[in-house]
Formats: structure tokens, sequence, C-alpha cells
């Protein structure tokens, strides 16, 4: 297993191990002592997986108690963090990494960060682990092109395909954050 730091702090890059022959491949993506050795606390309570054609854009969303562990399945996301945590040393700052099935590349989102995601591909998969429950009223939405953070997706120009929810969100001074 490879676990690469991310600029947001306790972010991390993990790359669990595949193992190929001739019929395919084998990897383990996730077991609750491997990953606690290596800084990715549990526990994980709730999994959810989104399917999105190419151009989808979900996001920013957070929730302040709610961690969470990212991969693509099938497909390719430009996939986002940015952190809005109080006091936190990256905080305001963003960083994002390309998940892809072929790469099976994980990240890890600590609590309090927000979460955001571009489908590359259609039919795009992500699978998500949290370690809260989803509760309306503690999430956290902020605008996918909030100034303030200015995320550099990579639209080509185009516009993303937004939730009307998505496209209601705040920016993070509208919401107090900044």
């Amino acid at each position: 297993m490879d676990v690469q730091p991310l600029p947001i702090d306790g972010a991390k890059k993990v790359v669990p191990d595949a193992f190929r022959d001739d019929r395919g491949y084998f990897k383990e993506i996730f077991r609750s002592s491997v990953y606690a050795r290596i800084g990715v606390p549990g526990p994980f309570v709730q999994d959810n997986v989104s399917v999105s054609r190419a151009r989808v854009l979900r996001g920013l969303h957070g929730d302040m108690r709610m961690a969470k562990l990212v991969q693509v399945l099938r497909g390719k996301a430009f996939d986002v963090i940015a952190d809005v945590r109080a006091g936190s040393p990256s905080y305001g700052r963003w960083t994002a990494v390309t998940l892809e099935a072929a790469g099976h590349a994980q990240i890890y989102i600590p609590a309090g960060c927000l979460h955001g995601f571009l489908a590359l591909e259609d039919d795009t998969l992500l699978l998500y682990k949290q370690t809260a429950e989803y509760d309306p009223a503690h999430e956290i939405g902020i605008a996918w092109n909030d100034p303030d953070l200015a995320i550099e997706w990579p639209l080509a120009g185009s516009e993303p395909l937004l939730s009307a929810k998505d496209r209601a969100n705040p920016t993070l001074r509208e919401r107090g954050l900044l």
C-alpha cells in the first residue's frame, strides 16, 4: 500500500495493492486495522455510491463531524478537498486528485473538510465511506465556483451539470466561514 500526504492537513492519498493475474485483479479496499495504522481513523458507519455522467459536478459538501474515504470504481473523476476547519494550517486551501478505476487510488478527507468532484467520463462510479451518518442538519454546502477558493476545475470552458441544490449553495463568505 502506498500512502501519500496531501497539501490539506490530515488528508491522504492511499493506493491499495492490486494483485493481478490473467483473470484480472484482486484488491482489498478497506480493513480497519490497516487504515488506522496509516492515520485513517474510523469507525466508518455509512457507505454511499454515486453514478455520474461526464461533466456532472457534485459539491462542495461537508459536515464538521464526518470524514470520508473516497474511490472511483468505474470511470474517472477530478476529486477536490477544501479545508474550512477554523484553526487548521491549511484553512481556506484546496487540493485535487484525479481518481480513476484503473489507478486504484483512494483519498481520505478529514472531518470538517469539504468534498466535491467532477465526473470526467460517462458512467463514473464513486464509492465513499463516511464516519458519520448523513444528517441534512449538519451538512455544509459551498458554491463549487467560490471565488475565494478559486478551484481550477478541468471544464475546458464548458459549464458543469449541477443539481438545483448545488447551484444554490452560498460562498464561504456568504456562509460566514471566511
